[in-house]
């Protein structure tokens, strides 16, 4: 990797902090605070908030059909995300103390929070922890592989792929083979020293 990619992608990660510094304090400006687990609102957002929420015969009478119909075959896909879950949970407890990479941490990931917004009906809420699940179970799962592939193979594909992990780009270019074992064992040890 030349000087002027590496420099670009540590103004890149520079500049992905200072957007999350930037999101973080305009949330925090939408008058909630986080206190431990639970997110508490002002209180006159709250009763805003209880306001616009729908009863649930009106959310099932104004609630799309289509909705409604292939809502089944959404929540059957469950069984499968918890047979991951489980399957992909075993191998990182059971694998990355052996190869001493860092347990990726899974409250990272999976986060259930919207439950606590007054706005919603209990349907909607059940709808929100399915999502919450199933998209916080995939960026769990995508960051464990991104570990297993950093320490096993940190080789970029010849060609273009899209939707690559946030460690890709600092991956070895295809066909860069000089040093290559002790450049694998460097981002090896790297996996061992993260926060």
């Amino acid at each position: 990797m030349n000087d002027r990619i590496r420099a670009l992608l540590n103004q890149i990660t520079a500049l992905e902090n200072d957007l999350q510094t930037a999101l973080q304090e305009q949330q925090s400006s939408m008058f909630f605070q986080i206190k431990g687990k639970r997110i508490e609102f002002e209180g006159s957002i709250k009763q805003a908030h209880l306001r616009l929420k729908k009863g649930f015969f009106r959310w099932l009478v104004t609630n799309r059909p289509q909705n409604l119909i292939t809502g089944p075959v959404i929540y059957l896909m469950i069984v499968p995300l918890l047979i991951l879950d489980l399957c992909v949970s075993f191998y990182q407890a059971a694998c990355f103390p052996i190869y001493k990479i860092v347990k990726v941490r899974r409250a990272d990931y999976i986060v259930f929070d919207r439950q606590h917004l007054g706005y919603l009906n209990w349907i909607e809420k059940f709808h929100c922890s399915y999502c919450a699940y199933g998209t916080g179970l995939v960026a769990y799962i995508r960051e464990i592989l991104a570990r297993t592939e950093q320490y096993f193979c940190p080789i970029k594909h010849a060609r273009k792929i899209l939707g690559t992990h946030a460690r890709y780009a600092r991956f070895l270019d295809y066909g860069d083979a000089p040093d290559y074992e002790a450049r694998l064992e460097e981002f090896r040890i790297a996996l061992g020293k993260m926060k």
